[in-house]
C-alpha cells in the first residue's frame, strides 16, 4: 500500500520496446529510428491530452513530474508579479506547491496567503472567500491532498479565483491518479501531474496550461529544442509545446506514461472508483474501532488514503514494524510539514490504496497493527 503505484506489464513492455527497437532522440533525426521514436513520443502527448480533456495537444508540456511542472509556472510567475500582489496557497499543500510560491513572492515582493484547514482536514471555504480580492493574482491548491486524501472542490474554487481575475494552478499529482480529470470543466489555467502516481514510470510527468497563457509565459530553461532562432547576441523561442521542453527529453518514460494512461483509461472507471471507495470505507471502519488509533483527516469527500497516528509509538516505529510483517505504508510528514503542525503531530502513518489492493489486504493491515500495538505497549 504505497502512493507510488506498481506498474502493469504493458508499461514495462512499452519502455523496453522503445529502448530495443527505436532508441533515438526525437524531432531532429533524419532516419527511421528517429521518426518512429518521435511518433511514439507525440502519440503519448495525445494520450495525456485526451486523458485530461485538454483542448489542444500543444498545451501539454512534458516534465519530470508535478514538482517540475509547478516550478515552471512559479519561475515565470515571479517575473509577472509586483510588490503588493497576492498569491493564495493552502495549509495542506505538498511542499512542491508551497515552497515554490514562497520563492516567487520573495522574487517579486508579492504576499503569500494560505487557506487554513479545518479539524476534518478540509479547506476552509469561508476563509478562502474572505481572502480573494483585487490584489489576488494567483491561486494554487491540490486536487487531492497527498497527506489526507481530501478531495477539494476545485471547480468551485477555480470559479471564485477567476472572478477576481487570478490565474489558477491545480496540483493534480493525486487527482489524476483517480481519473475523471477534465481541465476544461475545472476552468483552471494550469494542471500538473506525475506519471508514477498513475501506474507509469518515475521521473516523468506533464504540465497542462491554456494556450493563451502558456504562449507568453516566461520560459523555464533555455537550450536546444526550445529555440526558434539564435544569433551570437540573442535568441527567440519556439512555439508550444517545445518552448518549455529544452534539451533531450525523457522519451522512453514519456512513451511508457502514455501506455500507463491508455491502460488505466480502458478500465471501467465506475468500477475502479467503487473498488477504491470500498477499500477506504473498510479501512476507515476498522480504524474507528481500533483502540488507541486516531485518523488524521476525516473529510466528507475523501479518496485513497488513510492517515493515522497511534497512542503508542512514533509513526516511523509503526512503519518499521508493519514492514516486518509485509505491510508497506508511508510514514513521516509526507512533504507537508505545515499540515502536520496544524494537527499537532510529528507525522503520520499513511496507508494508500490503489486498484490492485484488496479488502483482504486492508484486513491484514489491521491484524498487523494489533501486533504493533502489543509490541509498542
Amino acid at each position: 500500500m504505497q502512493r507510488t503505484t506498481q506498474k502493469p506489464q504493458c508499461v514495462i513492455d512499452a519502455s523496453v520496446d522503445y529502448y530495443t527497437t527505436c532508441n533515438s532522440n526525437v524531432h531532429r533525426g533524419a532516419h527511421r529510428l528517429a521518426d518512429e521514436a518521435t511518433r511514439r513520443f507525440e502519440d503519448a502527448r495525445d494520450i495525456v491530452k485526451d486523458f485530461i480533456n485538454a483542448p489542444k495537444r500543444e498545451e501539454v508540456i512534458w516534465t519530470t513530474g508535478t514538482t517540475e511542472a509547478i516550478n515552471i509556472v512559479a519561475n515565470g510567475l515571479g517575473s509577472l508579479l509586483s510588490a503588493g500582489d497576492e498569491i493564495i496557497a493552502t495549509e495542506m499543500d505538498h511542499h512542491a506547491n508551497l515552497v515554490t510560491w514562497q520563492q516567487a513572492c520573495k522574487a517579486s515582493g508579492a504576499v503569500l496567503r494560505t487557506i487554513p484547514v479545518t479539524d476534518a482536514g478540509e479547506l476552509d471555504q469561508a476563509a478562502y472567500d474572505a481572502m480573494l480580492n483585487e490584489r489576488t493574482k494567483f491561486v494554487a491548491f491540490p486536487h487531492v491532498s497527498n497527506a489526507l486524501g481530501t478531495v477539494n472542490p476545485v471547480k468551485a474554487m477555480t470559479a471564485k479565483a477567476k472572478a477576481v481575475g487570478a490565474w489558477v494552478l491545480v496540483d493534480g499529482a493525486q487527482g489524476a491518479a483517480h481519473g475523471y480529470v477534465d481541465v476544461q470543466d475545472i476552468g483552471c489555467d494550469f494542471y500538473a501531474l506525475s506519471g508514477h502516481k498513475i501506474y507509469g514510470p518515475m521521473g516523468i510527468g506533464a504540465l497542462w496550461g491554456k494556450e493563451s497563457v502558456l504562449s507568453t509565459w516566461p520560459v523555464w530553461r533555455t537550450g536546444g529544442e526550445m529555440i526558434s532562432t539564435v544569433t551570437l547576441q540573442d535568441a527567440t523561442w519556439n512555439v508550444l509545446p517545445y518552448r518549455f521542453e529544452a534539451g533531450t527529453p525523457n522519451v522512453g518514460d514519456a512513451i511508457a506514461m502514455g501506455e500507463a494512461i491508455r491502460w488505466f483509461s480502458a478500465l471501467d472507471q465506475e468500477a475502479v472508483a467503487a473498488h477504491e471507495k470500498a477499500l477506504l470505507d473498510r479501512a476507515t471502519e476498522l480504524a474507528e474501532q481500533f483502540e488507541g488509533l486516531t485518523i488524521i483527516g476525516t473529510a466528507q469527500e475523501k479518496i485513497g488514503v488513510l492517515s493515522f497516528v497511534m497512542d503508542q509509538g512514533h509513526p516511523a516505529d509503526i512503519g518499521f514494524l508493519l514492514d516486518r510483517q509485509g505491510i508497506a505504508v508511508r510514514t513521516g510528514d509526507h512533504c507537508a510539514q505545515p499540515l502536520m503542525a496544524r494537527f499537532g503531530v510529528p507525522g503520520t502513518a499513511r496507508a494508500s490504496f490503489a486498484i490492485y489492493n484488496t479488502l483482504e489486504e486492508v484486513d491484514a493491515l489491521f491484524v498487523a497493527l494489533k501486533k504493533v500495538r502489543t509490541m509498542l505497549a
